[in-house]
């Protein structure tokens, strides 16, 4: 049966006052990680062995830091049938549905309403030196929406250092409330939630500490869905796996008003949502 563990009254007041929280071992690694790490292989495997890629992939470790390397560094869009493929792991469904998800979400949100965000659970893979996909400073509410009442849920697949680029967040910094975003593509051809960027970013940023939490698999980091927070540069050798999934609830009343709508995740755009997140670039400098 799965356990509810009651979480420290030090994380409660850390999410409320911080806009995030670690966790650590919240999940057990052998019962809910494992079968995802081993699922990856398995995947990682049927693709090398599909485009004849030699590669180890005898262990998760080795197909996730080697074979995945291996079958990009031969065609990136290969990689694009790892993203796609992972996602369909039983495991990993089983992770972002488990029980404890939504008990957690109540805890922290007493008297809410927890619902999933549809299409807005998946694996990240960061590669080292990949500009292009890497999410720059951020809120997570206008890339996803569903409702402003919102909680990432962050879980390293590898253990992540921090050459690796772990991911950075700023503290406090939910009490902003909603920021307006501009459309830019970075000059690298970003699109989609890649391309939005803050409102006078630096400026916001400045008011806060950013911190970076080294986590091992198993540990759980939660943001609010205002927490600005992007991942870290990977300047390491080997790619960052993660997996994220989102909460939301249901109850909260710009959630009720745009009827829970998704956002670019849901092939939808924010701003025909809620136009009013958005600004023009000129008073976005």
């Amino acid at each position: 049966m799965t356990e509810h563990k009651p979480i420290a009254t030090s994380a409660k007041d850390d999410f409320a006052t911080k806009g995030y929280a670690v966790l650590r071992q919240f999940y057990d690694v052998a019962r809910d990680i494992a079968p995802i790490q081993e699922g990856i292989r398995v995947v990682i495997a049927l693709l090398c062995d599909k485009y004849g890629v030699d590669a180890p992939t005898a262990t998760a470790l080795d197909a996730m830091t080697k074979g995945y390397p291996a079958l990009i560094a031969k065609n990136r869009a290969w990689g694009g049938e790892v993203y796609d493929a992972i996602k369909q792991i039983p495991a990993f469904l089983q992770l972002v549905s488990n029980a404890r998800n939504p008990a957690l979400f109540d805890t922290l949100r007493p008297g809410s309403h927890p619902g999933i965000a549809a299409n807005g659970f998946g694996m990240r893979i960061d590669n080292p030196g990949e500009e292009k996909f890497r999410a720059q400073w951020h809120q997570e509410f206008p890339s996803q929406l569903r409702s402003v009442d919102g909680i990432v849920f962050w879980t390293p697949l590898l253990p992540v250092t921090p050459e690796m680029g772990p991911v950075q967040i700023a503290e406090g910094s939910h009490a902003e409330g909603i920021v307006p975003v501009y459309v830019d593509d970075g000059g690298v051809s970003k699109t989609g939630a890649y391309a939005l960027y803050l409102d006078r970013a630096e400026e916001r940023l400045a008011r806060y500490r950013q911190v970076a939490p080294l986590t091992e698999p198993g540990d759980l980091v939660l943001m609010d869905f205002l927490t600005l927070h992007q991942s870290g540069h990977n300047v390491s050798n080997m790619p960052r796996w993660s997996i994220q999934f989102r909460y939301f609830n249901f109850a909260e009343p710009i959630g009720v008003r745009i009827g829970w709508k998704g956002s670019f995740a849901a092939g939808a755009r924010f701003e025909d949502v809620l136009p009013e997140l958005l600004v023009r670039r000129e008073t976005a400098a």
